[in-house]
């Protein structure tokens, strides 16, 4: 199977999808793209912290940081930080566009390629 690099407008609905389903931090988001499509889909760090970066400044998404220990650690200071990513009621709007530009350019596409399963004819 094919692996694709993608970044834009699929990558912006994707991300916002898997945000609708509850928070998530950057990392968690990248190995739930990549579990989602099989491997096929994959949002590196240097296309997804851009990407989540350009959604927080356009007020799509809203970020909070966590410390978070490891339990190795023996409870001495705060450990590292986590940033958490959640969509906002613009980004709730942004993602309903999104998927129904996707679904309309998708019907359009359809009409050239055909329904999935059907064989193809000769000219």
């Amino acid at each position: 199977m094919a692996m694709f690099d993608w970044k834009g407008e699929s990558a912006e609905l994707v991300v916002l999808s898997l945000l609708a389903d509850g928070p998530q931090y950057g990392y968690a988001i990248s190995k739930d793209v990549a579990l989602r499509s099989e491997g096929q889909l994959r949002l590196t760090p240097g296309v997804l912290y851009p990407l989540l970066k350009a959604l927080e400044t356009q007020g799509l998404i809203i970020s909070e940081w966590e410390a978070v220990r490891s339990e190795r650690s023996a409870g001495e200071g705060e450990g590292r930080r986590r940033k958490w990513y959640k969509l906002s009621a613009k980004g709730r709007k942004r993602l309903d566009q999104r998927i129904h530009s996707h679904r309309a350019f998708r019907r359009i596409i359809d009409t050239f390629i055909g329904e999935p399963g059907r064989e193809e004819t000769s000219r």
